[in-house]
């Protein structure tokens, strides 16, 4: 059994957190500190659009119609702190040998997020969200490039984060008036969008919902689904069995991010329960990777996330002792 976190931690201190993911949990990330300016999971992404200008409006990112990369200081100030973060995980990971995942807000999450230059969100410009989702491509395997020039010996593992998806899949994105809803995107229209950024590296793909989309995930070449196991209802179990049984990775979130610390016993019981109920094979249980319900930025200390991702590991062993006993 291995586990990992998903991406975001409290503070600001990445050398300390850099540290300390290269020792407490299996699969080392990349953090991402959202209390730091310009640190937080779009603004990651934007850092990422090399193709793209970008800059920061009251509401948020916006597209600014050029592809000039000094047309915005918020963009700059945006790289700056990803290639600084880079640089700790160059110094601190020197010799480091085994995977290392790098997280990225997914070609949807973003468009239902970012604006266009003329307002209004790109998802509903068919032809600008396809030019975000090629930008962030293009991106994304440059920073890949870029950190197995700097690392080696890792294996990269990119986590695509859509928290949006469903919404989008739903037509519930509302759009900039707040008095309709975006258009509803297709299966086979979400899938040739995410495709394009699960080929730089083995991509698991992370969404939080009762529901999430798991068939547009596999089809789109996920090699594995993040989920909170707490939410999944029995139709989101019944399409991830199939996926599961075809070699898919289940990244199961079973610590939770707030609140009281469970002990490792009642957080696996949920994920082992489940896969007894479905019949599941046991061997794939042993492949599972525990992960937090999702990102811990919002605990509420630096030590308070540290006991979380402390746990997980010792989940990960009840889990694995499960699996041998089913």
């Amino acid at each position: 059994m291995t586990s990992t976190g998903l991406g975001s931690l409290p503070g600001d201190d990445i050398r300390e957190w850099t540290r300390v993911l290269l020792d407490a949990v299996d699969i080392p990330f990349l953090a991402e500190l959202p209390a730091r300016p310009y640190g937080d999971m779009v603004s990651r992404a934007v850092a990422v659009l090399t193709e793209l200008a970008a800059d920061l409006q009251p509401a948020g990112w916006r597209l600014t119609g050029g592809s000039d990369p000094r047309a915005s200081l918020d963009q700059r100030r945006a790289r700056s702190l990803l290639a600084e973060d880079l640089d700790v995980l160059e110094e601190l990971a020197d010799g480091y040998t085994g995977p290392l995942k790098l997280q990225l807000t997914g070609p949807w999450t973003l468009a239902a997020t970012v604006e266009l230059p003329r307002g209004d969100k790109v998802l509903a410009d068919y032809g600008a969200r396809r030019d975000l989702a090629e930008a962030l491509a293009l991106g994304l395997g440059e920073q890949v490039a870029s950190v197995r020039r700097r690392v080696p010996g890792a294996e990269i593992v990119v986590q695509v984060d859509e928290p949006a998806l469903p919404a989008v899949l739903a037509g519930a994105v509302p759009t900039a008036s707040g008095w309709g809803k975006h258009r509803s995107v297709d299966g086979p229209g979400a899938v040739e969008l995410l495709s394009l950024v699960t080929t730089a590296a083995p991509t698991v793909i992370h969404c939080c919902a009762e529901r999430p989309p798991i068939e547009v995930f596999t089809k789109a070449g996920a090699a594995g689904i993040a989920v909170d196991i707490s939410l999944l209802n029995p139709a989101a179990w019944d399409q991830f069995a199939p996926a599961a049984e075809a070699g898919t990775t289940l990244y199961a979130g079973l610590i939770p991010t707030t609140g009281p610390i469970p002990d490792p016993e009642k957080a696996a019981d949920p994920l082992v329960r489940r896969w007894r109920e479905l019949g599941l094979d046991p061997e794939l249980l042993k492949k599972v990777v525990i992960t937090p319900a999702c990102g811990l930025a919002a605990s509420p200390s630096t030590a308070d996330a540290r006991r979380r991702l402390d746990l997980l590991r010792r989940t990960a062993e009840v889990v694995a002792e499960a699996a041998e006993n089913t």
